[in-house]
C-alpha cells in the first residue's frame, strides 16, 4: 500500500510540474534589468534584449558633446506650463515625475504635450566638452507619439524651489508612485533666455528608441550645493556616456 501511495505522490507531482513549466512558458518574458554599472550598464544595453538593439547599432544616440553647433534662425520654443499634483516615484533608474495633462511647448507648428520629467547626475549632454553637476529631462509627445525631450543643464548656485521640493518629497519605497499633497509648476525648472540646440536623436535609456527631437536648452538653471549632494545618496550616477555624431548636424538658435 505505500509503494502505491508513493508512487501516486510522484505522478502528482509531475503533473504540477508539468502545469508549472507550462504557465511559465505563457507569461510574459521578466522585466529585463539594466543600470549603470558594469555588466548591465550602457556599453552592455544593446545586448539585454532585442528591443534594446539600438543602445548597440542606432546611428542617432543620445546624448551628445555638442561642438561647433551650426547657427540658424530657428522657431522660439513657447513653454505653456501648468501646475500639476506631485506624482513622483524613484522608478529604480532615476527620480521621476509624472505631470498632469494640459502643459505643452510649442515650436513653430509643432505642440508636445509633457508627459514627464526625471533626473541624471552628472549631466548626460555636453558642452564643448564640458559635463554640467546635473540634468533634467523633460519629456513631451505630440497627438501621434512623437517625442520631443527639453534638456535643462543644472548648475551649482543659488537653490532652485522646485528641486528642494522635490527632494523633500522623495518617495520611500522604489517603483512605486506617490501622490504628494501639494502642486508644483516645473516652470521652475526653465531658465529666463529659451535659446537652445537641436539636433535629432534618441531616448537616452533602454530601449534607446531614435527619431527623437532634441532641445538642450542653452543657459543653465542654477541648484544648490546641498541640493545637488542629496541625489547621489539615491543615485551616483546615472549618466550614459555621450553617443558618436556620425553624419547629424547640431543646430544652434541665433
Amino acid at each position: 500500500m505505500s509503494h502505491r501511495v508513493g508512487k501516486l505522490f510522484c505522478i502528482i507531482c509531475l503533473i504540477f510540474f508539468r502545469l508549472a513549466v507550462t504557465r511559465a512558458q505563457h507569461q510574459h518574458p521578466a522585466h529585463v534589468a539594466w543600470d549603470y554599472g558594469d555588466s548591465r550598464g550602457p556599453t552592455h544595453w544593446g545586448e539585454l534584449e532585442p528591443d534594446f538593439a539600438a543602445c548597440k547599432n542606432g546611428y542617432h544616440q543620445s546624448p551628445v558633446d555638442i561642438r561647433h553647433p551650426q547657427s540658424a534662425d530657428l522657431p522660439a520654443i513657447h513653454f505653456d506650463y501648468k501646475q500639476s499634483p506631485l506624482h513622483i516615484i524613484d522608478n529604480g533608474h532615476t527620480i521621476m515625475v509624472n505631470y498632469g495633462p494640459g502643459s505643452f511647448l510649442r515650436v513653430g507648428s509643432e505642440r508636445y504635450e509633457l508627459k514627464q520629467f526625471h533626473f541624471h547626475r552628472p549631466s548626460e549632454e555636453k558642452i564643448e566638452g564640458k559635463t554640467y553637476d546635473m540634468v533634467v529631462h523633460l519629456v513631451h509627445a505630440d497627438e501621434q507619439g512623437n517625442l520631443a525631450l527639453v534638456a535643462v543643464l543644472l548648475e551649482q548656485g543659488q537653490a532652485n524651489s522646485l528641486v528642494d521640493e522635490l527632494w523633500h518629497d522623495l518617495p520611500k519605497t522604489k517603483e512605486k508612485e506617490e501622490l504628494k499633497d501639494v502642486e508644483i509648476d516645473v516652470g521652475g525648472l526653465l531658465p529666463e533666455d529659451r535659446h537652445y540646440y537641436s539636433f535629432s536623436g534618441s531616448l537616452t535609456t533602454p530601449p534607446c528608441t531614435e527619431n527623437v527631437r532634441w532641445f538642450v536648452l542653452k543657459q543653465a538653471v542654477t541648484v544648490s550645493p546641498t541640493e545637488v549632494e542629496r541625489f547621489p545618496r539615491i543615485y551616483r550616477n546615472d549618466a550614459r556616456p555621450t553617443q558618436p555624431l556620425h553624419d547629424r548636424v547640431v543646430l544652434e538658435s541665433r
